[in-house]
């Protein structure tokens, strides 16, 4: 993959956005019920005639559209993480994030049973939250501080925890379908509701867009970016805040998802290097594209059986993880 570095930006950005457009359109147009390119148009226009109109409209459109958005918002995140804690094994997965979510929405659906979904959403931002600064508090807590394999450790042992207490809050106040429904990490029965949640996802990408400069130093070293006049204390305040809105966001729509986050920073690396004014935004769009294939091979592969997306991306994330550890957390270009 480093052979791309050759190519410029803009040409890597454009055959990035060709490979994500004719995934998209092979998963709209293969499944349980085979679809042609008229059928998609006719179903973006509008045209309710079309014989599987309705399939693509309150099915398939809302899932694309969210498989793209999560992964983004995962890939960003765990681009952000590694850069500002210099950890090439950070992923919102990993470190308790997406956990820390789980467990807050189960507890809010189960004190709070009416609640609305904007507000079950901000109970994920906090979960996300939370369970950051437990991981990152214990991980700064031990003896000569942060390192790779303690946060990650760290970020095991609160993650298990989290999920036993969302769990087993399903299971004591007989809502485990309810949670499962929206924890099991795939794209199911998602709805055009749903996706209320991708403006701000799109507020959290633009953000990390723009801080992408002050990220690519302090990446390098934090005595440099306080030597060039950044106040490092509030830029990281600004991108582990864009982080838990990502995470968060994520959740509420597709459930816990590890290995993303961790994944696609290191492919993109391989590809653009190191500069973060190139990896956010292309690991917006591979993260896009990586699980939009993902989504699609959980409907191929025992059709028209689903298999759960997590699954396919634990299958690939788990080698991709012990072979970075095997590498001594090196970049693997």
């Amino acid at each position: 993959m480093t052979k791309f570095r050759h190519f410029p930006f803009w040409l890597q950005v454009l055959l990035a956005l060709i490979l994500l457009t004719v995934t998209v359109t092979l998963s709209l147009c293969v499944g349980a019920a085979n679809t042609s390119i008229e059928d998609v148009y006719q179903a973006i226009v509008g045209q309710s005639g079309g014989k599987h109109y309705s399939i693509l409209r309150e099915i398939r459109f809302p899932r694309i559209i969210a498989a793209i958005f999560v992964g983004s918002a995962l890939a960003v995140a765990g681009a952000i993480m590694q850069g500002v804690t210099r950890n090439p094994l950070a992923d919102p997965g990993l470190l308790g994030l997406t956990a820390g979510a789980n467990a807050a929405l189960a507890l809010t659906m189960a004190f709070i049973p009416n609640i609305s979904y904007y507000t079950l959403i901000f109970a994920c931002f906090v979960g996300a939250g939370i369970g950051m600064i437990v991981v990152y508090g214990i991980g700064a807590s031990t003896k000569n501080g942060f390192s790779p394999l303690k946060l990650v450790l760290a970020g095991a042992a609160v993650s298990a925890l989290l999920q036993a207490i969302a769990d087993g809050t399903g299971i004591l106040f007989q809502i485990s379908k309810d949670v499962s429904m929206w924890t099991s990490g795939g794209l199911i029965g998602t709805t055009w509701q749903a996706l209320m949640i991708v403006p701000v996802i799109l507020i959290g990408l633009v953000i990390a867009f723009a801080f992408s400069r002050q990220l690519t130093i302090l990446s390098l070293n934090e005595e440099v970016a306080v030597g060039l006049g950044q106040n490092t204390a509030v830029i990281k305040g600004i991108m582990m805040f864009v982080v838990v809105v990502l995470a968060g966001s994520a959740v509420a729509l597709v459930g816990n998802l590890a290995f993303v986050g961790l994944m696609v920073p290191h492919i993109v690396r391989a590809i653009v290097g190191t500069d973060y004014r190139f990896v956010l935004p292309m690991s917006a769009i591979i993260g896009g594209w990586f699980m939009v294939t993902a989504d699609f091979a959980g409907r191929m592969i025992n059709a028209p059986y689903e298999t759960p997306v997590v699954a396919i991306i634990s299958i690939i994330g788990l080698p991709f993880f012990l072979l970075l550890v095997r590498k001594g957390g090196r970049q693997l270009v």
